[in-house]
């Protein structure tokens, strides 16, 4: 019998990839063949580049294709919309890709990556979307096109007012997507476009697991996100997270933060981690610092040049940027490392108590996983949105105040969340309830697990998809 072979087709920047390449090790692993094809960006973003090597040589069975790059969309135009025509332009290599390669099953899609439906129409591939968000952001993606018709622009109400969509707990303005925020904007349009095509695809691959999100998955199932034509069946798939490579730098040295980390006390440091993109303001790492020193609590924090220095250097001079005499005073039981850590390593160490986090999915996931309490500080994307979830929902996380538009979380907020979530019982109470949620985690990736479940589910579906198109033309 055949092999079934899947391209998967990851939208732009390592936040898309590296969600994109679990999916592929999760295909691998049941012996299907996989395809990740991946754009080169049209303004050489060095940072995809190298995490597309990296990921290729620590994954051999995976294959990569590296899409030559489209012309260049304008360059004065908004990112997203950049974002859009490079994703479109690109269709046409795309299609190049998908007829020379033997008879492919599924084009598995990027949330964003909308326009490569056509392709796999003209080419009777069937087509899903595999979100790496969870499942309560899906509801809430698909309903906003319709949601927006009857209100005004989220950033013309009060920042504090509730908006309400089916399957998710009630969400302030102000922790909408960003892009979201004017109705009239192009972003917004463009946003509520690709939302809407995503309901064409054939189903929706989630990296989330059922028990975790039944509001959400009754919602969307129920069919009330998308009111005017049929949902996309859902399948849970996950969590798909990394599973670390014991803390190795590419070199198969171990990083010298876990060696620090195996000399703590178990569950006393606290983690500050912001993904591939957060940098802060000079002003807001001084802040940082001083909660950090103020609450008494080992730390292991990554630092990143602030937004305003990256076109100059990359590599933070922590002397200068963090307050005078900081790094030696807190020498003893901190450590700041710059720019890069192990995060599926450290996250995973018995020594890590906390994690302050930007609440990132893929984060997320892997604190889950760890039943690590969370302290939430979104910086963009659905991060405010994933907040509310994890915060009010179901109850894993606390949330830092003062984030919001860019605002400046103050030293006595983190160090009170910091102590919150270190010393008090609430903060105990959030560890029981992670342990939970990590077990339940656990039950749904085993042998029968609803996850598991949900992915034979789809292969039986893509099979019937399969018989209805008759294959690439």
């Amino acid at each position: 019998m055949r092999t079934k072979t899947f391209v998967l087709f990851p939208s732009l920047g390592v936040g898309h990839l590296n969600p994109t390449v679990e999916l592929a090790k999760h295909l691998r692993r049941r012996g299907l063949g996989v395809v990740v094809a991946v754009i080169d960006p049209p303004d050489k973003d060095a940072t995809t580049a190298d995490a597309m090597a990296r990921l290729a040589a620590a994954n051999p069975s995976i294959t990569f294709r590296l899409l030559p790059p489209p012309s260049s969309p304008d360059a004065d135009a908004h990112p997203v919309r950049r974002t859009l025509d490079t994703l479109r332009l690109a269709n046409a290599v795309l299609r190049e890709l998908l007829r020379s390669l033997p008879p492919v099953d599924a084009l598995l899609l990027d949330m964003f990556c909308v326009d490569a439906l056509d392709v796999a129409a003209e080419l009777a591939i069937p087509a899903y979307f595999f979100f790496p968000s969870p499942a309560s952001a899906l509801a809430v993606f698909l309903h906003v096109p319709y949601y927006y018709h009857n209100v005004p622009s989220f950033r013309d109400m009060d920042k504090a007012a509730l908006l309400r969509f089916p399957g998710m707990p009630p969400i302030r303005t102000v922790d909408m997507l960003a892009t979201l925020h004017d109705k009239e904007s192009e972003p917004t349009k463009i946003r509520l476009y690709q939302f809407k095509r995503m309901a064409e695809g054939k189903g929706v691959l989630v990296n989330s697991f059922d028990w975790l999100e039944r509001k959400a998955l009754k919602a969307l199932a129920a069919g009330v996100c998308v009111p005017d034509k049929p949902t996309p069946r859902i399948y849970c798939i996950g969590p798909l997270v990394d599973a670390g490579n014991k803390g190795g730098n590419g070199s198969g040295e171990r990083h010298a933060c876990l060696s620090w980390l195996d000399s703590q006390p178990r569950q006393s440091v606290v983690f500050l981690c912001f993904g591939s993109k957060g940098a802060f303001p000079a002003a807001q790492l001084k802040e940082i610092a001083c909660g950090l020193e103020s609450s008494g609590h080992r730390f292991l924090w990554a630092v990143r040049n602030p937004p305003e220095e990256q076109s100059t250097s990359l590599d933070p001079d922590l002397e200068r940027l963090l307050p005078t005499g900081f790094l030696e005073r807190t020498k003893d039981r901190g450590m700041v490392v710059k720019n890069w850590v192990p995060q599926a390593e450290v996250v995973q160490h018995e020594a890590v108590g906390a994690f302050v986090t930007h609440c990132g999915w893929n984060s997320t996931l892997e604190a889950i996983m760890s039943a690590l309490p969370m302290i939430c500080w979104p910086l963009y994307a659905e991060q405010a949105s994933n907040k509310v979830f994890m915060v009010e929902e179901v109850k894993i996380a606390v949330s830092l105040d003062g984030y919001e538009e860019g605002g400046l979380v103050k030293a006595e907020e983190v160090e009170a969340k910091v102590r919150l979530v270190m010393e008090t019982e609430e903060g105990r109470n959030l560890r029981e309830r992670l342990v939970k949620t990590r077990d339940m985690a656990l039950d749904a990736i085993k042998e029968g697990g609803s996850s598991e479940v949900a992915f034979d589910e789809f292969m039986r579906d893509l099979e019937k998809n399969s018989l209805e198109t008759g294959g690439r033309s």
